[in-house]
């Protein structure tokens, strides 16, 4: 997988919608109960029952987004005693949660600094040019509308799942759907692990794009042994749903500036 360090794509206004969408989702990560561990290395058993009882309070859940079936019985965040030693404590639950409104907590919601920082350099890099072109506004419902079309649309394929569906990912997967249609040819810096970390920079189609297609592998249970904790559908979903939500403003686009340099031991063409 490449990694994006920066596209050669400037904007026009300070995508302030952008920034904030980052500063929100590390402060959030910084005061998620029970994620202290994931930052000084050791996460204890009362850590994990409060980082549990919080997820199950405020992360979307296939089966209740779709069933709106409630458990009758959620971690208190409490240690206790059980039949095969300690655990969480069970109880039911003390707060009426709403499957819709989860589904916006959740894109707030990480379960890690790797899982974070990923997410928040594709933020960075693409968002803040489909927000230049949308506004922010329109920016930001976009932005929340890619997220919820990734979270149901995960939900629909995986409707028994209790299992909560965290992350900013299908959102962000909907800004690199935008920025595919609108900016293909754009230059992105990139990061290739090959003996070393080699810089190149390629066009936003190439490097997108490949994503995409490793989203879509992953999500069929092709090239990993399982899909473990990572809902690739969802990826999948919000790329799509970002791609059809720009398409209209393609025309309009204006195309991103043609870098001079070298590209490949080669200078860059304007057929890339």
């Amino acid at each position: 997988m490449v990694i994006p360090v920066h596209d050669v794509n400037p904007v026009r206004r300070t995508p302030y919608v952008t920034y904030a969408l980052i500063a929100a989702n590390v402060l959030v990560f910084l005061y998620t109960p029970g994620l202290a561990g994931s930052v000084a290395g050791d996460s204890s058993l009362s850590q994990l029952c409060h980082l549990q009882a919080f997820l199950d309070h405020y992360a979307a859940v296939p089966q209740e987004l779709i069933h709106h079936q409630m458990p009758r019985f959620v971690p208190t965040g409490e240690v206790g005693p059980g039949p095969h030693g300690a655990g969480c404590v069970l109880s039911p639950p003390d707060y009426d949660k709403s499957p819709p409104l989860s589904v916006f907590t959740a894109m707030f919601l990480h379960g890690s600094w790797l899982h974070l920082l990923g997410n928040m350099l594709f933020l960075l890099i693409f968002g803040n040019n489909i927000e230049d072109r949308m506004g922010h506004v329109r920016f930001t419902l976009f932005y929340t509308a890619c997220g919820y079309a990734a979270a149901y649309g995960y939900a629909l394929l995986n409707e028994d799942s209790g299992d909560p569906l965290i992350g900013a990912s299908g959102a962000i997967a909907g800004v690199l759907g935008a920025y595919l249609v609108l900016y293909p040819k754009a230059r992105v810096w990139v990061l290739v692990p090959f003996l070393i970390f080699l810089p190149l920079r390629l066009p936003a189609w190439m490097v997108l794009g490949f994503w995409f297609v490793l989203q879509a592998v992953y999500s069929s249970g092709g090239g990993v042994s399982t899909a473990g904790t990572v809902a690739y559908a969802a990826h999948v979903v919000g790329f799509l749903a970002g791609m059809l939500l720009a398409w209209p403003l393609r025309p309009g686009t204006p195309p991103p500036p043609v870098p001079r340099g070298l590209l490949w031991g080669r200078r860059a063409r304007h057929s890339w």
